[in-house]
C-alpha cells in the first residue's frame, strides 16, 4: 500500500515536472520568435538578408550564451566550475572580441552600419523584455 502511494506521488511529480519543462520550452521559443521578428523589423532586413543573417546570428547567440554561462561559473553542460579559475575581466574581453568578430560577419550581409546597429537593437529587445516581465509581475 505504502509502495503504491509512493509510486503514485512520484508519477504525479514526474508529470508535473514534464509539464513545467514543456511550458518553459514554449516560453523560450516564443521569446526567440519575438526576438527574431524584432531584429528583422528594426534592422529592416529583407527576406533574402534575413535568410542569410539568422544562421550566423544563431551561431553568435549560442557562443555568447556559452560565454555568459562560463562567466557565471558554469560550463556548457551547466556544471559548476571552480570559481578561482574565472577571470571576469577576461570574459568581458572575450565578449567584446566575439561581438567584433560577428559584427564583421554581419556586415558582409547587411553592411557596416546595420551590423553595428544590431548590438543596440538586441539590447533594446532585452530591455523591452525585462520591462514586460516586470509589468506582468506587478499585475
Amino acid at each position: 500500500m505504502m509502495l503504491r502511494l509512493r509510486y503514485i506521488i512520484l508519477t504525479i511529480c514526474f508529470i508535473f515536472t514534464l509539464h513545467l519543462s514543456s511550458q518553459a520550452q514554449q516560453n523560450f521559443e516564443a521569446i526567440e520568435s519575438e526576438k527574431i521578428a524584432y531584429i528583422t523589423k528594426e534592422l529592416k532586413l529583407s527576406p533574402s538578408e534575413a535568410e542569410r543573417f539568422f544562421p550566423i546570428y544563431n551561431q553568435y547567440n549560442k557562443e555568447m550564451w556559452d560565454l555568459k554561462r562560463a562567466k557565471r561559473g558554469f560550463n556548457v553542460r551547466g556544471n559548476s566550475l571552480n570559481a578561482e579559475k574565472r577571470d571576469v575581466i577576461a570574459f568581458d574581453a572575450k565578449e567584446v572580441e566575439l561581438k567584433k568578430s560577428y559584427r564583421a560577419e554581419f556586415a558582409k550581409i547587411v553592411g557596416q552600419t546595420r551590423a553595428s546597429q544590431f548590438f543596440q537593437v538586441e539590447e533594446d529587445f532585452f530591455n523591452l523584455l525585462r520591462s514586460k516581465i516586470q509589468n506582468s509581475r506587478k499585475k
